[in-house]
Parts: C-alpha cells; structure tokens; sequence
C-alpha cells in the first residue's frame, strides 16, 4: 500500500472545511496561490485584474514560498461602474 498518498490528507481536509467555511459565511471570493520567493507587484496586479473583471470584491493572495505571505484585497463593484457619459465621451 503506497502511504504517500495520504500523507497530507488530514492539512488538505482542514483547509478544505476552511475553505467551505468562509465561502458559506462571506460569500465569493478570489484566492490566487503562489509559490515564489516572495510575492511582487506583477502577482498583485493580476488579483486586482480578476476583481475589476468580475462582480467579485474580495481577492486574497497566498505565498507558500520561503516565508509564508498574505495580502487581501477589495474592489468595490460601485467603482467598476462606467456611466453612459463616459462611455459617450469615449467613444466620441
């Protein structure tokens, strides 16, 4: 029976009921994970890129490099809005 398989199942259940934990209480979110030396303004970008796209306000972004990272983001969908006056602006 090959044990390596399960040789992180009881950390990956625990974040797993994390996970559903806070999705059932706060709703939807971004998590971007990353395993780099440390976390940089191209990663932080790239979060924000999927809130502006999207309805979603809430992004987290992980770092399981050399030392463990952390930043949360929010992006108000009130500030995605574009007015018709700015659209005919720019489009004139």
């Amino acid at each position: 029976m090959h044990t390596d398989r399960f040789k992180y199942k009881e950390i990956t259940d625990i974040i797993l009921r994390s996970f559903y934990e806070t999705h059932n209480e706060l709703g939807d979110g971004f998590v971007e994970l990353k395993a780099v030396r440390t976390l940089n303004p191209a990663h932080e970008a790239q979060l924000i890129n999927y809130l502006k796209a999207t309805n979603i306000e809430v992004g987290l972004l992980l770092n399981f490099g050399r030392k463990l990272e952390f930043k949360r983001f929010v992006f108000d969908n009130k500030r995605k809005d574009i007015s018709d006056d700015q659209r005919k602006s720019v489009a004139e």
